[in-house]
Formats: C-alpha cells, structure tokens, sequence
C-alpha cells in the first residue's frame, strides 16, 4: 500500500540511473594544440616564403635591371634626335666626371647623359628626373642643349597619372612634340591658345593641367640644379671607347 501512495502522490520522488557508456562509445578526448607548435609552424612557413621572394627577386632583377637600361639607352637616344652614341657622366664633388672613384657604386652618384659629334663637340645633354604630379611620381627624361639653352626634346619614362587625363602627357602628341621644337628655357606653362608667341611658352593640356605643368617644372627645377655644372664645361669624351659604343 505505502509503494502505491508514494507512486500515486503529489511528491514523486524520481530516481535515475545512468546506463553505463559502452567502452566502443566513449567520448574521445579533445586534443589540445601547443602554443608553441602553432608559433613554430607559422614561423617556419614564413621563413619558406621570404626563402622563395628573395630567390625569385634574384632571378628576376637582373632581368627588369636589363630591361630598364635598354629602355632608358632608347630614350636618351629620342630625346637626342640625330646621336649616334652617348657618354655617362656623374656628378661628384660638384663636377662631372666620366669615371667613377674606385670602388663606388653607380647608383649613389647624380648623372648625366652626353652626346658627342665625331668632332668631340657636345651635341646635347639627357638628363632624368622625377617630382610629384597630380596622382604619383612623373619620371622624365630631356634633351638639353647647354650651348643654345633650348630643349632638344622630352620623354615620360614613367607615370600613373589619371588615364583619360593626366596621361597625356605622353600620350598626346601635340603636346609632346612641344618640346621637341627646340623652346628656349627656362621654359612656361601657359593654357593653349592664350599665349603671347615667346620662345618658352609650352602649352598645357586642357583637362590635365597639374599634370602638364609637373613636366614643365621636373624640367625647370632639373636645369637650376644642373645649368651651373654644365656650364663649368664638359669634360672631353673617353677616347678609350670604339666608335658608335656607348658608356654606361
């Protein structure tokens, strides 16, 4: 009788037995995962990875180094309309020389680019430079004549201004051909079809303005720097050089 209350009652008392986890079953335990293994692991992958960039910058940059001189060997060549060869020349000390000090590098030295007439009168002078335009860095490249003060001509090597736009000012060639009709320097940004007719106007580009007037002035600014070293004269071309062979 009391089993039957107790079962039939308000307070039941329940009682639960767990059946035991067949030992196949059992929960498997987490694995835990070092710190010190993750940091290790990661390491080691970032090692293989700086391995494999220096390896491909190895092969690579003697190719793009290749690359960049014939491009730059063509250019001094376009921007010295009628050069046959050239001499490089480096500033050292305030003077140009055409030889380097012993055990110096190229790069860490300002240069310059001469043509010579079979004769040994200079021709012209190329000379590089880069400032900031409206959107990056515009590298150029010109032709300088030290005897007259005019422009022989000018190259844009290298440019991300706004394509459409600043662009122009290599893809435009009425605007290029400017400098290639000998203006006398230092030279003039003026907007086109407002000018005066004088011997250093340059028209800009409609549309590309700041970008126009950032050749104008790489090539202004380049000749402050370099008009009074040229015009401390030239030192005679290396006699050491075969004909029509080019110094670099």
């Amino acid at each position: 009788m009391n089993e039957q209350g107790n079962n039939n009652g308000d307070n039941e008392d329940t009682l639960v037995v767990e059946s035991p986890v067949p030992d196949d079953q059992q929960v498997p335990a987490t694995e835990t995962v070092s710190t010190l293994r993750l940091v290790a692991t990661l390491a080691i992958a970032g090692a293989l990875a700086g391995l494999l960039i220096v390896l491909l910058n190895q092969h690579t940059k003697p190719i793009i180094d290749k690359y960049k001189a014939e491009q730059l060997k063509l250019a001094v060549y376009e921007v010295l309309p009628g050069s046959e060869h050239y001499n490089t020349y480096y500033l050292i000390e305030g003077k140009l020389s055409p030889s380097l000090p012993d055990g110096a590098k190229e790069n860490d030295y300002k240069r310059v680019y001469v043509s010579h007439s079979k004769s040994g009168q200079v021709k012209g002078v190329a000379i590089s430079r880069g400032e900031s335009g409206f959107q990056d860095v515009v590298q150029i490249i010109f032709g300088f004549d030290p005897t007259t003060g005019k422009l022989l001509g000018m190259k844009v090597l290298d440019s991300k201004e706004t394509p459409g736009l600043g662009d122009k000012i290599f893809k435009d060639r009425a605007f290029v051909d400017q400098f290639f009709a000998g203006p006398e320097t230092p030279l003039t940004g003026v907007k086109a079809g407002m000018g005066k007719g004088l011997p250093t106007e340059i028209d800009t580009i409609t549309g590309a303005t700041i970008s126009s007037k950032a050749v104008i002035n790489i090539i202004n600014h380049a000749l402050e720097e370099w008009r009074p070293v040229l015009d401390q004269g030239i030192p005679p071309a290396p006699t050491s050089l075969p004909e029509g062979e080019v110094q670099q």
